[in-house]
């Protein structure tokens, strides 16, 4: 019988970086960081590139431990309020080869000590990819509303992200799709259990989780003309 990827270890560090942020800790603690938690992220990664490659073959994963699909752990604070240095989360981003873009279509895993969660879609997309997506709306809202509602989509994910408190510019605040085209973020999220995420099943419980994400991310790459 082989070993879990992810074992409980890595909440174990994450949630002993919640109460040590600091450097100092972090160094004394970095070998274990690379057993525990890089090392595991880097080798699920690997073993979702062969079926992944047959479930959604437009995403591309890296399975890398600097420059890959698994997200630095040191946080930008250059322009933030909060100084700590360090993520107290796992994020592997798994992107649209057509667009490396953390804003394009794509699924996003997170793990962390208090939340787990599988995401898709498109997270804040740039001016013309978020023009596109609400003209697409707009122009076939039958074909949307079809992505938006597919009962096996649903049954695991629910919308999330932000939206414009007013009607987007050329477009009528009565439009009967309006809800939808006030989004900033086309984005769904589908809770994980911790037990999940650290049995034998986690490489094809995120592939079930891709697969049903497909009618999203279909119309989406639709929208902005590239392949899914």
């Amino acid at each position: 019988m082989t070993s879990p990827i992810i074992s409980p270890r890595l909440f174990k560090f994450l949630r002993e970086l919640k109460k040590n942020n600091d450097r100092d800790w972090f160094a004394e603690n970095k070998a274990r960081y690379e057993s525990d938690v890089r090392e595991p992220a880097v080798e699920l990664v690997r073993r979702l590139e062969k079926p992944l490659s047959r479930a959604a073959p437009m995403l591309g994963v890296v399975p890398k431990g600097h420059g890959g699909s698994v997200m630095r752990i040191y946080r930008d604070t250059r322009f933030s309020k909060d100084k700590t240095p360090y993520k107290t989360n796992v994020g592997i981003s798994i992107r649209h080869q057509a667009d490396g873009n953390i804003h394009a279509p794509g699924i996003y895993l997170h793990l962390a000590s208090d939340e787990c969660f599988i995401a898709t879609g498109c997270w804040r997309p740039e001016r013309t990819t978020l023009a596109a997506i609400r003209a697409a709306i707009a122009e076939d809202p039958k074909a949307w509303k079809r992505a938006r509602d597919n009962k096996s989509f649903r049954a695991v994910y629910s919308f999330a992200g932000e939206s414009l408190k007013t009607s987007p510019r050329d477009y009528d605040k009565d439009h009967p799709m309006i809800d939808d085209l006030k989004r900033i973020d086309f984005i769904a999220v589908a809770p994980l259990q911790r037990q999940q995420i650290t049995s034998d099943e986690v490489v094809d419980l995120v592939i079930d989780h891709v697969k049903k994400a497909k009618p999203l991310m279909r119309f989406l790459c639709d929208a902005i003309d590239v392949p899914y």
